[in-house]
């Protein structure tokens, strides 16, 4: 077994986040980028209710936000049995 010095051990771990990703870990986020879209559209509607009592149409839009979210998880949980149906039996 091999003792790494701290410097080369900190050389290693700056290589490995100075490093793009790949082009499957760039189809996973583009995979994923309905939900990113809908949390965040989820998160802006929460933001805007914190300092103030929702009305009606604010609500509503709360209501749509979190359905846009579980649609999309859905969507993602349905697309990864599709690709691996061994995963989900």
């Amino acid at each position: 077994m091999k003792i790494l010095s701290l410097r080369m051990l900190a050389a290693i771990h700056q290589a490995e986040h100075d490093r793009e990703p790949t082009r499957v870990e760039l189809a996973a986020i583009e995979a994923e980028m309905p939900l990113i879209q809908a949390e965040v559209e989820l998160l802006d509607a929460q933001i805007a209710l914190l300092d103030r009592l929702p009305s009606e149409l604010d609500e509503r839009q709360l209501r749509r936000a979190r359905r846009r979210v579980l649609a999309a998880r859905r969507a993602l949980a349905n697309k990864g049995a599709e690709e691996n149906p061994e995963a989900a039996a």
